[in-house]
């Protein structure tokens, strides 16, 4: 017993010293084990998110409780995207689908938190008329915590909307191609060639000049292109001619076109706007067409989303369908993103599944679809804008919040 007593003091402290080492080694390494990947060179373009979020993976979840946060009534609606007041068949049912992500939530944003985080800064978008249809989503939700919310015009800025109460602008610039182009009617060596009447002039090095003095203003961007990168904008006989350092380039086809004028647009963003500057790239929003393009009688009167086992004969380019495109050209901005600042709002796939999403022949003006045909591409507002306004707030949150 005597030797006992006198060993027990001895076995005490060897259990005591190695769990004070233990403790010691855990607590230093924990901040190391928990900081985010994001923050590591290596995946310098991806956005910021949570860890093991995969907020563009998911699928949509029939929720009838699940409501829009507003109405026709919202002021900076567009008439042909306001489904409810053109008597949209079905938007009850539209807005009742939710997107879950894959292991993790995605949280409605609550449009006070978020200004309130935004407070004294701007947000930006630049693009074509599918970054128009977000901003129209993005601006009658935050409305819903500002009602005195004024329409905003500047110089440059095609519309937008400034929130008193919080001292925050949101804003649209449009620019189709985001690289400056013009309509040239006297190409004498070309005008009796082919049928070709002039050309579209397109300097890859000069941003448009709805968006050439903005680097200063916003403190969070949201690109796009896309939509107009087609021969139905731009036939054979007004092709686009590509120019850099005001010489021209030896003859494109669209595709080269489009990658080298994104590639030039992503090296000016990086070199001319500042680095706190949050900058995204939206990937396309796909289009529906069903039966022929949009002017060869392409509809989208569908009840209800795709099936995942859908979305490949629907999109993707091997099959050569009409809504093809939209995989393609994603292919190129992201290979052209690599290694930048600007960051991939990849809404694509999740976009993909919502066929039955679209103003189709609902458009508030009376001849509108045997002039335009269906609007299969435009997004019914309230509707799939408003999810991708829920990812966008989360990520600009996240990131702020990490600094």
């Amino acid at each position: 017993m005597l030797m006992a007593s006198k060993l027990t003091p001895t076995i005490i402290t060897w259990l005591i010293l190695p769990t004070c080492l233990l403790i010691f080694l855990y607590s230093s390494l924990l901040p190391f084990y928990t900081a985010p990947n994001s923050r590591s060179s290596d995946s310098k373009n991806q956005i910021l998110a949570p860890p093991q979020c995969k907020l563009f993976k998911g699928r949509w979840v029939f929720d009838p409780n699940h409501k829009p946060m507003y109405n026709s009534t919202c002021p900076f609606h567009r008439n042909s995207w306001n489904c409810i007041k053109n008597q949209r068949e079905n938007m009850g049912r539209i807005n009742s689908w939710k997107w879950v992500p894959e292991q993790c939530d995605l949280n409605r944003i609550d449009p006070a938190r978020f200004l309130g985080l935004m407070r004294n800064k701007n947000i930006g978008f630049v693009g074509d008329s599918l970054n128009e249809n977000f901003l129209v989503s993005f601006l009658c939700i935050l409305r819903v915590a500002d009602a005195g919310a004024k329409k905003w015009k500047r110089k440059g800025a095609w519309r937008g909307a400034y929130f008193p109460k919080f001292n925050v602008t949101v804003a649209y610039h449009r620019a189709v191609l985001l690289a400056k182009y013009e309509w040239q009617p006297q190409e004498s060596e070309l005008s009796d060639k082919d049928g070709v009447r002039g050309t579209y002039r397109v300097d890859i090095d000069i941003p448009a000049d709805d968006w050439a003095n903005i680097a200063d203003f916003y403190d969070v961007l949201v690109f796009n292109t896309g939509h107009w990168w087609g021969y139905d904008k731009f036939p054979k006989e007004k092709p686009l001619v590509f120019f850099k350092g005001g010489k021209p380039i030896h003859p494109l086809e669209m595709l080269d076109g489009f990658k080298v004028v994104v590639e030039s647009m992503v090296a000016h963003i990086e070199k001319a706007f500042p680095k706190k500057t949050l900058k995204f790239w939206r990937l396309q929003s796909p289009r529906h067409f069903h039966g022929g393009d949009w002017n060869q009688n392409g509809s989208c009167l569908f009840d209800n989303p795709l099936e995942e086992l859908q979305l490949d004969l629907w999109f993707d380019p091997s099959n050569n369908g009409v809504n093809k495109e939209a995989r393609q050209l994603n292919h190129l901005i992201e290979s052209a993103l690599k290694g930048t600042s600007i960051r991939t709002l990849d809404l694509t796939h999740m976009s993909e599944f919502r066929a039955d999403a679209h103003p189709a022949i609902w458009l508030g003006k009376k001849d509108a679809v045997s002039v335009w045909g269906q609007d299969c591409m435009h997004w019914c507002l309230p509707g799939v804008p408003d999810t991708w306004v829920d990812i966008l707030t989360q990520l600009i949150g996240y990131s702020l919040e990490m600094g």
